[in-house]
C-alpha cells in the first residue's frame, strides 16, 4: 500500500539542515501503524513528505503503486483528493460552514451532485455518532465531536491512506479515548491503511505497530502483542530508553 525507499530530506539554508537520512518503511493495506520520536526528530517531516505536502530531497515514495511527487500540479491534487484522507490536531474545520457543509468538502471540490453528498454525509455522520449535529456551525460543537467531524470528512471519499497528525493533541481524555476507537474501527471495517504521528503513547497503543524515528533515522519498531497494556508497557519503556526533553511526551492516561 504505502512504500518508502531510502528517503531523505535536506533543508537547505545558511547552514544545511538534514530532517531524515535513508527512510525505509512500507505500510500494508488495512494496517494502522504509529510513528514516534522526541520533538525534532523528524517524524512530522516524514508524515509531510508522504502526504506530499513536503517533497523528499532523495529517495521514492510509492502510495497503491503511484509515485505521487513525480505527478504534474493538477494530477497531484487530484491524486491527493481521492487518494488520501488528512486528520489534523487542530481539527481544520472552517467555521463559516456548517458541519455537514465540512463533511462534504471533498465531494464539493469533486463536483459531486448535492443528493450524492447529502446521502454520503449522512451515511457517516451516522457511524460516527454525529448525526444530530450537522447543522450546527464548528464553534457550537466540542472538541471530541470536532475530531469526529474531522474525521468524517477525511473519510468521506473513501481514501486508501488516512494520515493523522496528532489526532488526539487538543482532546481530554474520554475524547481521546473515543477518537482513536472510531479510528480502529474504521481501520477494520473499512480497511483503510492508516499513518498516524503522536506524541501520546495511549493513542500509540492502539496501532498495531509503533515506528520510532530520533535524528531522522528509524529507531527501532514494536509490533502489537494481544495486550493493549503490555504493548503501552512496552511503548512507554522505548520512549523511556530513547530520551529526549520531558515535554517529548504528553500526559500518560492509562
Amino acid at each position: 500500500m504505502l512504500k518508502i525507499k531510502k528517503v531523505g530530506k535536506v533543508y537547505e539554508g545558511k547552514v544545511a539542515y538534514r530532517a531524515l537520512t535513508d527512510i525505509d518503511l512500507e505500510v500494508e493495506k488495512g494496517e494502522f501503524v504509529a510513528i514516534m520520536g522526541p520533538s525534532g526528530s523528524g517524524k512530522t517531516t516524514l508524515l509531510n513528505i508522504i502526504s506530499t505536502i513536503d517533497e523528499p530531497t532523495a529517495g521514492v515514495v510509492e502510495i497503491d503503486g503511484k509515485s505521487p511527487h513525480q505527478l504534474k500540479k493538477n494530477e497531484l491534487a487530484k491524486f491527493r483528493r481521492q487518494e488520501l484522507g488528512f486528520i489534523f490536531q487542530d481539527f481544520n474545520l472552517l467555521h463559516t460552514l456548517t458541519v455537514e457543509e465540512n463533511i462534504v468538502l471533498p465531494l464539493t471540490l469533486d463536483g459531486a451532485r448535492i443528493k450524492e453528498m447529502k446521502e454520503k454525509a449522512s451515511t457517516i455522520a451516522e457511524k460516527l455518532g454525529i448525526g444530530a449535529i450537522m447543522n450546527k456551525r464548528t464553534y457550537e460543537i466540542s472538541g471530541g465531536q470536532a475530531q469526529r467531524v474531522a474525521i468524517a470528512r477525511a473519510m468521506i471519499h473513501e481514501p486508501k491512506l488516512l494520515l493523522a497528525d496528532e489526532p488526539t493533541g487538543n482532546l481530554d481524555s474520554k475524547a481521546s479515548k473515543d477518537v482513536m476507537e472510531m479510528l480502529v474501527s474504521i481501520n477494520e471495517k473499512e480497511q483503510t491503511s492508516l499513518l498516524m504521528v503522536t506524541h501520546d503513547p495511549q493513542a500509540a497503543s492502539y496501532s498495531d505497530r509503533v515506528i520510532f524515528i530520533r535524528d531522522g533515522k528509524l529507531h527501532s519498531e514494536i509490533h502489537h502483542g494481544e495486550s493493549r497494556q503490555a504493548f503501552f508497557q512496552k511503548i512507554i519503556d522505548m520512549l523511556s530508553l530513547m530520551g529526549g526533553d520531558g515535554n517529548d511526551l504528553s500526559s500518560v492516561r492509562v
